[in-house]
C-alpha cells in the first residue's frame, strides 16, 4: 500500500504538499468560510489550517482513519481556536448543532488517535441516512440546505437526521452535554 498524502508530507515530499492542497483545499476552504465572518478571514484561516496540517502530518496514523478525517479535525480545532481568540459568535445554523457534540481539546497523538477511533466506531453505529448526512456536513462542509438538495430530502428531515445522529454519536462516545467524559 502506498503512503498517504499526509505520510508523504511528514517525510518531506514537496509534491505531496501541492497534492494535499489540491485534494483537500475545497474542504478546508468550505469549513473556514462557514466559520469565518469574511472571505479574507477565511483565507487567513485556511492558510493557518494548512500550516497546522504540515506540522501535524507526522502524527497521522492511517490505521486510525482517513486523511480527510484527520484534516477535518485539524481544521475544526484551528477554527474553534480562532473563534475563541476573536470572541466572535459562531454561525448559528449547523454549527450550533455541531457544538452540542463535545469534542475533546487537542491532546497527545495517542489521545487524538483514541478519540478518532471512538468517533469512527460511533459513526458506524448510525443508520446509513444519518451517517451520510453527518459526513456531508462534517467532512464536506455542506450546509443543511445543500445536503437536502444533494440528497433530495426535505430540509426538516436533514435537520432531524443531523440532530439525532449527533446525539447518538455523543451517547455512543459517552459524552455529556458539557463535553466531559461521563463517569461510569
Amino acid at each position: 500500500m502506498s503512503p498517504s498524502v499526509l505520510q508523504r508530507i511528514a517525510s518531506g515530499d514537496s509534491a505531496a504538499v501541492r497534492e494535499c492542497i489540491e485534494q483537500y483545499g475545497a474542504l478546508v476552504w468550505s469549513l473556514a468560510r462557514r466559520w469565518s465572518r469574511s472571505p479574507s478571514d477565511a483565507e487567513d484561516a485556511t492558510q493557518e489550517i494548512f500550516l497546522d496540517i504540515w506540522r501535524s502530518a507526522g502524527r497521522y496514523d492511517a490505521s486510525q482513519g482517513s486523511d480527510k478525517v484527520f484534516i477535518a479535525m485539524i481544521a475544526r480545532r484551528r477554527l474553534i481556536d480562532r473563534l475563541r481568540k476573536s470572541t466572535a459568535e459562531p454561525p448559528m445554523d449547523t454549527m450550533e448543532i455541531l457544538e452540542s457534540v463535545a469534542w475533546a481539546d487537542p491532546g497527545t497523538a495517542s489521545e487524538i488517535s483514541v478519540e478518532a477511533e471512538r468517533a469512527t466506531r460511533a459513526m458506524a453505529e448510525l443508520k446509513p441516512d444519518q451517517r451520510q448526512v453527518l459526513e456531508l456536513g462534517l467532512l464536506h462542509g455542506l450546509s443543511q440546505s445543500e445536503i437536502a438538495t444533494r440528497l433530495q430530502l426535505p430540509l426538516g428531515t436533514v435537520k432531524s437526521f443531523m440532530r439525532r445522529g449527533l446525539i447518538k454519536v455523543r451517547e455512543y462516545m459517552n459524552l455529556d452535554a458539557e463535553g466531559v467524559l461521563s463517569e461510569g
